[in-house]
């Protein structure tokens, strides 16, 4: 026995087992992000509840059936649910979650987390850990997150990515200028920026090329009979003593001028570069032909990417707006209640987003919809681009007992997206619908107590793009020709007739009932799935037993 074993024989097996396993833990995350998850306390969110979702036709918009979600409740909850009905299909995922700065801005079990509680970073990275690891599953294959950040927790957060995702599914650090001005008041360096951290599940994630900006455009000032060009250097920052082969004489065709370039700069270009360029008349020498210094040009139709510029990681004021620009559209659309959010973000931030990750019939995800601007930005690029980009917004009322009836997704996330689906003030309808939903915890015990309703807007969930109200007679049904989905309330002969009509006029259906042996002895058809209630949602929910 070495002589460190015999501070240890005191310990009991199970003692020396737990000791072991700390261990590992620790070396395991030694290079890592570590955080004290044992020592704050647990976060009253999580849960081992079923989650069911409650239709509120009142608060939705557009007619049935509805394409986009609004989902009030804990977003433990509401990601939890969606992981049983949109596991691996969400394209895009951002969020603007709390920043804990401190300053009464982060609500953990019910309270604010301020900057003398001795876990408060520790106690932010549990909270967003655990709906990371949740969030993760309901990404495709090509899809990314990107998550809005400032100073106060961007390190804890790079590293929680890294653990959650995988150092490899690093794709950017965006910068996002929040500020056109300095803040002089500022005790150290004042904070011009925030950031957009961007990650992608796998490296089938593409992303997609920016529109070319008028700025850019208007660099093709000249044009002749192949096209419009701008013109560029025609040298390069190297020494005649660096390049030497890049130090000689070019001859202006039409002055008969030899001329040299700079010892300090060269041509960019070797002999043979240049009379290739000649050859192909990409030399410009000004308007009337006798410049003194050639240029290079560069022909718009020309461009690698067409018309499309790489995104890059500068994102401007002017280009996406800035922190007043987002208080000033919520002002215009909810006079009433824009205090109600204090740190909403401009649409034309999300924008960016959106047009680099997605495609027109992608679904979105944000589960810290605040406000709902990610709404707003996918209905305006919906309505820029004719495309189909679907939404998912997830918000909590944050009522509590100095304002019991605060509703936050209602009064303010929600009653944003229905002004900008049907117009408001000066601004134009954009379209679009969404179905308002309400979460409510089940406790496995009581699974048998789901509501027909929650069973049908689970099962729409799952199977189709859309989702319609529950019908309380005979059974409900939704899909065409080629496939449909069922669901059974409650067996009867009586609905026997119009049930087998349904399905013998359908190619594939997936038909839900409480009593699926029953009705497989009355329905048998190769090209129908019979599932049970409730055990199908609960498997799927991921529940044991």
């Amino acid at each position: 026995m070495s002589d460190s074993m015999p501070k240890y024989d005191h310990l009991t097996h199970d003692e020396l087992v737990r000791l072991l396993e700390a261990r590992d833990r620790r070396d395991a995350t030694r290079f890592g992000l570590v955080w004290e998850a044992n020592e704050i306390d647990r976060d009253a969110a999580v849960n081992a509840d079923f989650v069911a979702l409650d239709l509120q036709p009142e608060h939705s918009v557009g007619a049935a059936p509805w394409q986009n979600l609004v989902i009030e409740g804990d977003n433990f909850d509401a990601l939890r649910y969606l992981r049983m009905t949109h596991a691996g299909r969400v394209k895009c995922i951002y969020i603007d979650p709390p920043y804990n700065t401190g300053n009464r801005d982060f609500v953990y079990n019910d309270r604010f987390v301020d900057v003398n509680d001795a876990w408060r970073h520790s106690t932010w990275v549990e909270f967003m850990y655990q709906r990371l690891l949740l969030a993760k599953d309901l990404l495709r294959q090509d899809g990314s997150i990107f998550v809005s950040i400032d100073d106060n927790e961007l390190f804890a957060l790079g590293l929680l990515m890294n653990k959650v995702f995988g150092p490899n599914a690093f794709v950017a650090n965006c910068i996002w200028q929040k500020r056109y001005s300095s803040a002089n008041d500022h005790k150290t360096i004042a904070p011009m920026h925030e950031y957009v951290l961007a990650y992608r599940l796998s490296d089938m994630w593409q992303r997609n090329l920016l529109k070319r900006g008028e700025e850019k455009d208007s660099q093709y000032k000249f044009e002749d009979e192949k096209g419009i060009f701008r013109c560029s250097d025609y040298t390069c920052p190297k020494s005649a003593e660096e390049r030497k082969n890049l130090y000689y004489p070019i001859t202006n065709p039409n002055t008969g001028a030899e001329i040299w370039p700079k010892r300090t700069r060269v041509w960019a270009y070797s002999k043979e570069e240049h009379q290739r360029n000649v050859e192909a008349d990409l030399i410009y020498w000004g308007k009337d032909g006798k410049g003194k210094v050639p240029s290079f040009k560069r022909y718009k139709h020309m461009l690698r990417h067409g018309d499309g510029v790489v995104p890059n990681t500068w994102w401007t004021f002017d280009e996406v707006g800035h922190n007043d620009t987002a208080k000033k559209e919520l002002m215009a659309l909810l006079p009433e209640d824009a205090r109600a959010f204090s740190t909403p973000k401009p649409t034309g931030l999300i924008e960016r987003v959106l047009r680099i990750a997605t495609g027109p019939d992608d679904i979105v995800l944000d589960f810290f919809a605040g406000s709902g601007t990610t709404g707003h930005a996918v209905l305006k690029l919906n309505a820029e681009d004719g495309g189909n980009r679907r939404f998912i917004l997830v918000s909590n009322a944050e009522a509590s007992a100095d304002a019991p009836d605060k509703n936050l997704c209602r009064d303010v996330c929600a009653r944003r997206v229905r002004r900008v689906i049907e117009g408001f003030g000066d601004m134009p309808a954009l379209g679009g619908d969404f179905a308002y939903l309400r979460s409510r915890r089940i406790a496995p015990g009581r699974l048998l107590d789901i509501e027909h309703a929650q069973v049908w807007t689970a099962l729409q969930m799952i199977h189709r793009d859309t989702l319609a109200p529950f019908g309380p007679d005979g059974f409900s049904w939704a899909g065409d020709g080629e496939s449909a989905l069922a669901y059974v309330p409650r067996f009867s002969a009586a609905l026997l007739p119009a049930l087998r009509k349904a399905v013998a006029d359908c190619a594939a259906v997936t038909l839900y009932s409480w009593q699926p042996e029953t009705l497989r002895q009355h329905i048998r058809a190769a090209h129908v799935q019979h599932e049970a209630i409730p055990e199908s949602l609960s498997r799927r929910f991921g529940m044991k037993g």
